[in-house]
């Protein structure tokens, strides 16, 4: 058997119903489709109604508060300026509209993994040993 043909069976987390896993969360096709139909539901009605709280949203579209803050947090939903729902930078706590993290923290992770990537410095070349005949071996 290669490898290929190994398959990645797992259950819906959502269903239960056993399904070839090949990459995302762990939900079955069926599921996931149902789910962007919600995500378009919600998308839609936090368009419609900005001033609205995360726990209307949950209530109104049939889908947990959990779910919309992963969605926020994947920058997949974005809040408009107005908006009831709060959401909050990682790092230092600013208002966000999606993301982990504001502009500014982003900046400031950038550039320090950019100074721990960058390739250091090169080192002086070694100086070359002076060799003098005598101390070179020979042969007869």
């Amino acid at each position: 058997m290669h490898k290929e043909e190994i398959m990645n069976v797992r259950n819906c987390r959502k269903c239960g119903r056993v399904y070839n896993h090949v990459v995302g969360p762990t939900i079955c096709p069926a599921c996931r489709e149902q789910m962007d139909k919600k995500f378009g539901e919600v998308k839609e009605y936090v368009r419609e109604h900005r001033g609205a709280t995360i726990n209307e949203v949950s209530e109104k579209c049939e889908v947990e508060v959990q779910q919309i803050h992963q969605w926020l947090r994947e920058e997949r939903l974005e809040l408009m300026e107005g908006s009831g729902i709060v959401l909050q930078c990682e790092s230092c706590g600013a208002v966000i509209y999606s993301g982990r993290f504001c502009q500014g923290c982003k900046n400031g992770l950038a550039r320090g993994l950019n100074k721990s990537i960058a390739p250091a410095p090169k080192a002086a070349p070694e100086p070359v040993k002076q060799t003098r005949d005598k101390d070179k071996m020979r042969f007869l």
